[in-house]
């Protein structure tokens, strides 16, 4: 009885000690593992879910190219490195939004994906993994588990309860996921699709110590995005300084994590969403603490590469006509998606934009939530396909 009594007590201190390592483990991404080849072929797998496979793209005669079969290292200087979050909800928009990236980029192999996802979304992060690589079989990517615990405190109720969404804030750990030799990286929505070269966008030049570049809207109110309580409290209003804040939209950025991790800028991030919490100074989800750190230190890019807002208002959604000027890209932020306007037989003229970039089945639509059991059920692994596809995870997945 009492040596019975001493093994339940070790047992339980070896759990608890156990428990302890993993929580003291980063939050945000443990280490790298691959998996062998799938028993079930990349276009099997594929018809489960309805989208039909992507035309190989490939490089022009002007591109530096990796040798046939040979992996691509994300530290390799000579890429463009775009992220992008990536859930069952909108996956069909982000199927989409990389299908435009490579259908217009003069070196499409020269792109590297690096693809968020949440532990517990419905899809899992493995089937996803699978599922891109049989969209694009030989696209360059890495799929991050993102720890929604990692955010979940700091979040406050929105306007519209998508902006809720814990994968709306992956965009401010990003110098933490990447891996540290990735310096500069494009963030992109899934609710948009290019119609130009990515590598123009890579291309902006920084000046002085900006961190992010987009595109910048100085006639919109920017006094709109922020409550009475903020504006007046006498400190709160003088935290823009001597700066000139412009309203910018956080879909579409380049970021320049070398120096968003010199500056900390995750954690000025966390600190308004935590004033957020005690004292309501915002409405609007991701956007307004983004505002707050950068507002008048963006480094402007053409509104070329933002034609924002077709999807309408966060509440209605209803249908708008392009800004004034060239367009390099489409976004349809805001509540409409063209996806799902199409598919109710109510589109906007804008949505017709998007559709030559889906790769969804119209006849297969209503299958994905089934075959992703199905899936689940089948064990399925992740096939390297030659290219560099890998699956980062956190503590407590996959133990």
């Amino acid at each position: 009885m009492v040596l019975s009594r001493f093994d339940s007590r070790f047992s339980l201190i070896k759990n608890v000690g156990f428990l302890l390592i993993l929580l003291c483990l980063p939050l945000i991404c443990l280490g790298i593992r691959s998996f062998p080849n799938s028993e079930v072929s990349e276009s099997e797998f594929n018809s489960f879910f309805g989208f039909s496979e992507a035309p190989d793209y490939r490089n022009g005669v002007d591109c530096s190219s990796t040798a046939e079969g040979q992996a691509v290292s994300s530290c390799d200087p000579s890429l463009i490195h775009v992220a992008m979050t990536l859930d069952s909800e909108y996956l069909r928009g982000s199927v989409a939004a990389v299908h435009s990236v490579l259908r217009h980029a003069s070196c499409p192999e020269q792109v590297f994906f690096h693809f968020i996802a949440t532990e517990f979304d419905p899809t899992s992060p493995r089937v996803l993994t699978q599922l891109i690589r049989s969209i694009f079989p030989s696209l360059n990517f890495k799929v991050y588990i993102f720890r929604e615990d990692t955010v979940i405190n700091l979040i406050s109720s929105s306007i519209r309860i998508a902006l809720e969404n814990p994968l709306n804030y992956a965009r401010n750990y990003l110098g933490d996921i990447l891996d540290p030799c990735v310096n500069r990286v494009i963030y992109l929505d899934s609710d948009l699709v290019l119609v130009d070269d990515i590598q123009k966008l890579w291309n902006t030049p920084f000046s002085g110590s900006k961190v992010i570049g987009a595109p910048e809207y100085c006639h919109a109110n920017f006094t709109k995005y922020f409550t009475d309580t903020f504006w007046s409290d006498p400190l709160l209003s003088r935290v823009f300084g001597s700066r000139n804040p412009c309203y910018f939209n956080t879909g579409v950025m380049v970021m320049d994590l070398e120096k968003w991790r010199k500056g900390n800028y995750r954690k000025k991030i966390e600190n308004w969403m935590e004033l957020q919490k005690k004292k309501r100074i915002y409405e609007l989800g991701s956007l307004p603490p983004f505002l707050l750190v950068f507002g008048g230190n963006v480094e402007p890019i053409d509104h070329r590469w933002n034609q924002h807002g077709l999807g309408g208002d966060n509440v209605k959604g209803s249908c708008r006509a392009l800004h004034p000027g060239p367009v390099s890209l489409l976004h349809w932020s805001g509540k409409g998606k063209p996806w799902v306007r199409l598919d109710e037989n109510k589109p906007c003229t804008l949505d017709y934009l998007w559709k030559p970039y889906d790769l969804y089945k119209p006849y297969q639509q209503g299958k994905l939530k089934v075959q992703t059991q199905k899936q689940q059920l089948l064990g399925l692994s992740l096939s390297s396909g030659g290219r560099s596809t890998k699956l980062i995870e956190l503590p407590g997945y996959f133990i």
